[in-house]
C-alpha cells in the first residue's frame, strides 16, 4: 500500500511519511489563513479586477499555483509589518500607477503613497487610527499619567514624529487640538523638517478650508478626547 501528497503528488510508502511531508503547495494550502497571505491573496483578486476583469474567476488554488504567489505574499506581509494604511486602496494607486510588482515594498513607494493618501482620506478615518495609536502609546508609558492628554505635551518627541512621518498621526490631529499646535511651536527647526512634507500647512490649510465642517468637528472630538 502506498500513501500519496494530494498536493505535489509525491508517493510514500508509510503513511507517517506523508504525515510529515511538506511540500510546497503543501505549505502555500496551510499558510492561506496568515493575514500576509490573506492580504496577498486579496491583492491578487485585485491585480486581476483592474488589469484583466476576471478577479471573480480566481481561487485560491490558482492564487497558490501562481507564478505571482511570492510577490503577492512577500508584498502582505510587508503590509501587515508596516501596518500600512488602508491596504486595499493601496494597492489600487500601485495597479494604477503602474508600479512594478517587484518595487511594492519599496519604502520610497509607501512614502509615495502616503504624501498621496493622507490629504485625501476622510477625517473620520484619520481621528479613529490617530486615537488608537495614541491610546495604545500611552498604555505603555506610565509616565504619562493623564493619559490621552499628556501625549502632545510629554511623549517623547522623536516617537511622536515617528508616528506623524508613518502617517499614524495625521495633520487632522496635530492641527486641530491645542496641544499639537503647541507641540509644532516647541520643536527645533530641524524636527520641523523631518515632518514638514506630511503636514504640508499650504495643502492642509486648503483641505481645512474645503472641509471647515469636517474641521469644526475634530476640533470637537480631539478637545472631548483631552488633547
Amino acid at each position: 500500500m502506498s500513501f500519496v501528497c494530494d498536493f505535489c503528488k509525491k508517493t510514500f510508502r508509510r503513511e507517517e511519511s506523508l504525515v510529515v511531508h511538506l511540500c510546497e503547495s503543501k505549505r502555500r494550502f496551510r499558510e492561506r489563513d496568515e493575514p500576509g497571505v490573506r492580504l496577498g491573496f486579496q491583492s491578487y483578486l485585485k491585480f486581476y479586477e483592474i488589469t484583466q476583469g476576471s478577479a471573480k474567476l480566481k481561487t485560491y488554488e490558482d492564487f497558490a499555483t501562481s507564478n505571482y504567489y511570492r510577490a503577492f505574499v512577500k508584498f502582505g506581509r510587508h503590509c501587515v509589518d508596516l501596518r500600512a494604511i488602508n491596504p486595499e486602496q493601496f494597492v489600487v494607486w500601485l495597479l494604477k500607477n503602474n508600479k512594478k510588482i517587484d518595487h511594492w515594498c519599496r519604502d520610497s513607494v509607501y512614502d509615495e503613497w502616503l504624501h498621496y493618501w493622507l490629504p485625501k482620506e476622510s477625517m473620520q478615518d484619520a481621528l479613529e487610527r490617530g486615537l488608537q495609536e495614541i491610546q495604545s502609546y500611552v498604555e505603555q508609558n506610565a509616565e504619562l499619567r493623564n493619559g490621552i492628554a499628556d501625549y502632545f505635551r510629554y511623549a517623547n518627541a522623536n516617537r511622536i514624529i515617528y508616528h506623524i512621518s508613518s502617517g499614524r498621526i495625521s495633520a487632522w490631529i496635530v492641527y486641530n487640538c491645542d496641544s499639537g499646535v503647541e507641540f509644532l511651536d516647541q520643536l527645533p527647526s530641524h524636527q520641523v523638517s523631518l515632518i514638514v512634507s506630511w503636514i504640508n500647512p499650504d495643502i492642509w490649510s486648503q483641505r481645512f478650508k474645503d472641509y471647515a465642517a469636517d474641521q469644526e468637528w475634530a476640533k470637537h472630538v480631539l478637545k472631548q478626547a483631552g488633547l
